[in-house]
């Protein structure tokens, strides 16, 4: 999209990179649309205007942000080539990854679908849902095949996309 940033480092956190943002420090912040609508400052920021959310990571649109594209829609609008497409995909897989439950290589096919089923019933479990309700967090997990789909998506890069990411990484 030809997009040129400037990425800041020596933040010590949250907190004072928020701080940053209200001092003029720094003009764009990136974090999960769950922390952006979930806390402080960012309530008060909503409220005031003082922040625009200005695009979306997932593929789809959160509904809680309706006028924020997603950077899919945007690569759409802006004929993203392939390469790019790739890119950004690996790079935004780690929001989709999350913080998912692993286990070694190897597991028995039988017992991997043991413990997907296990763990999608666990995360369903009505005393587990209040719980997570009342603290305020949301769950929306990624089931395990999907997850495994991904990783083999991003781990098979043409050399290209590879080394753009190693371009890009890079300090």
């Amino acid at each position: 999209m030809g997009l040129k940033f400037t990425i800041i480092t020596g933040y010590q956190g949250g907190g004072p990179i928020d701080l940053a943002v209200e001092r003029g420090e720094i003009q764009c912040r990136a974090m999960t649309i769950e922390s952006f609508l979930a806390r402080e400052p960012f309530h008060t920021w909503r409220k005031t205007n003082f922040v625009r959310s200005i695009i979306q990571t997932p593929q789809k649109r959160d509904p809680r942000l309706p006028d924020t594209p997603t950077i899919y829609e945007l690569m759409d609008q802006y004929k993203t080539p392939e390469q790019g497409r790739r890119v950004a995909a690996v790079i935004l897989a780690n929001g989709v990854f999350g913080r998912p439950m692993i286990g070694p290589p190897g597991i028995p096919a039988d017992r991997l679908k043991i413990l997907r089923s296990a763990y999608m019933s666990a995360i369903k479990d009505p005393a587990l849902v209040a719980e997570a309700e009342k603290r305020g967090y949301e769950m929306d997990p990624v089931p395990g095949d999907k997850l495994e789909s991904l990783a083999k998506e991003v781990m098979s890069q043409p050399p290209p996309v590879i080394e753009r990411m190693k371009k890009i990484l890079e300090p």
